[in-house]
């Protein structure tokens, strides 16, 4: 038997409209030939002026009279004055690193203290989410920094930094409660 002949009405419906659908679509497209006209008509826009190039002027690099490109500044300091903290403070680099100094104090937060009998603690979160108990006497961030004091809304620490001449400067910092 013929396929044809046994197709439901509902599929030669959908058939009759599809074709209905695309006779449709073959309809007057004069407006839109003469919309891609007048597009096609119109003057294009002037093309910006190529920029002019810049001369190249040659520059002698003369070691002998200027600084040396490759030689960080610090280090030039270092050589050229002598050294005149070296019996100041120093850090002590033979103490084992407490776990809150590999973090840049920025990357601390206080979020709180608390007190047990004549204990107190202030409350550190690391950039992990990680809140570690800290008192004074510990030690937090890059620079040495020795918690000195603590108060309910404030950490108070003394830092310890380079001043490139082989001394140490001693640098007041803290942490807020909610900062960071």
């Amino acid at each position: 038997m013929n396929r044809i002949g046994k197709q439901q009405p509902w599929q030669i419906a959908s058939m009759l409209l599809t074709v209905a659908a695309l006779a449709a679509c073959g309809a007057n497209m004069d407006d839109l030939e003469s919309y891609i006209q007048s597009v096609k008509d119109r003057p294009a826009d002037p093309i910006p002026p190529v920029p002019s190039v810049k001369t190249y002027s040659v520059y002698e690099y003369e070691g002998l009279t200027e600084r040396d490109p490759f030689r960080s500044s610090i280090s030039e300091v270092a050589q050229d004055q002598k050294p005149t903290n070296r019996s100041g403070p120093r850090p002590d680099f033979e103490r084992s690193r407490e776990y809150l100094e590999r973090y840049e104090l920025d990357t601390l937060s206080m979020v709180g203290t608390f007190r047990k009998q004549e204990s107190f603690w202030v409350l550190i979160r690391d950039p992990e989410g990680v809140v570690h108990r800290v008192a004074v006497g510990n030690f937090l961030g890059k620079n040495h920094g020795n918690v000195v004091g603590i108060a309910d809304t404030r950490v108070t620490m003394s830092e310890l930094i380079s001043d490139g001449t082989g001394g140490w400067l001693v640098r007041e910092a803290s942490i807020a409660l909610g900062e960071g």
